[in-house]
């Protein structure tokens, strides 16, 4: 077994193009509706079979257990819910930030349950995956199932959708935002009206906002610095609970232009929309 080639796969970043919250629910999560779209950017995972039962993850993430980590708990899981004993050894290649809003950590479960199914010849179909995964987080099942969708719930019930795919400048203005104390928060909506699908679509871009923003824009300031900057050259807005933030631009060079000019304080990166995510992209090749 340990002479299989290792599978060298992409893990994408995600934007929220729109985050409603339309009511709390008695157990304390809310009810959202959000477009996920996918980046040709992320991290990159590298999955190496062993001839023993052993999961090892090389680089250790600072600040976070193994017991914690999001790769090795979906391992684990999958083993669990197979009978699998097989074992792998896990490289991550980290590029994204973590607490960013930009669903690194769950895409990296994602890539991890899809590339494991694939080393140890399980066949698990992307529905099976997709319910392993939603035991690890909400966001775990769009990133396994790899289009560009509307969510609702807590981000679990999915429908595929095809957004406009422009270029992105994401930013990250070098804080890091709590996503339970964003939630806790006494300011925060909760009341939006829901609307269906058809509705967010035809009203576009224009019309899409995030409710978290106007309470993260309170909270941190450096967030409020960075996305008045980007509203000041093109339609920008949060992703998630951030602490990242993003600007809509039509074309790469304009992307470029906006990273030319980006104030040093902050981590910025371009990236084109992706309807299809560039994992499922990657196992087609």
């Amino acid at each position: 077994m340990s002479d299989l080639p290792p599978l060298v796969l992409p893990a994408p970043a995600k934007l929220n193009r729109m985050l409603h919250i339309t009511g709390r629910r008695a157990d304390g999560y809310h009810e959202l509706q959000t477009l996920f779209q996918f980046l040709d950017h992320g991290d990159t995972l590298t999955l190496a079979p062993r001839d023993d039962a052993e999961l090892s993850l090389t680089p250790a993430l600072e600040g976070v257990a193994d017991a914690d980590n999001l790769i090795l708990r979906a391992a684990r899981r999958l083993r669990e819910a197979t009978g699998c004993r097989r074992g792998a050894d896990l490289h991550l290649l980290k590029r994204l930030p973590m607490g960013g809003g930009l669903g690194g950590g769950s895409s990296d479960a994602a890539t991890a349950l899809i590339g494991l199914n694939r080393l140890w010849g399980l066949g698990l179909s992307l529905e099976a995956l997709a319910a392993v995964g939603l035991a690890l987080g909400a966001d775990v099942p769009v990133f396994v199932h790899g289009h560009a969708a509307w969510a609702e719930g807590v981000g679990e019930r999915l429908t595929p959708v095809d957004l406009d795919t422009p270029w992105f400048v994401v930013v990250h203005p070098g804080v890091a935002v709590s996503t339970p104390a964003v939630f806790q928060a006494p300011q925060l909506t909760r009341d939006t009206a829901p609307i269906t699908m058809a509705r967010a679509l035809q009203g576009g871009t224009a019309s899409w906002r995030n409710d978290c923003e106007a309470t993260v824009r309170e909270r941190y300031p450096e967030v409020a610095s960075a996305l008045d900057w980007l509203s000041d050259r093109a339609p920008a807005m949060l992703t998630g609970t951030g602490a990242c933030v993003f600007a809509r631009l039509e074309h790469e060079t304009d992307a470029e232009a906006l990273l030319a000019e980006m104030p040093k304080r902050w981590q910025a990166f371009k990236a084109r929309g992706c309807n299809r995510s560039p994992l499922h992209d990657a196992l087609d090749r």
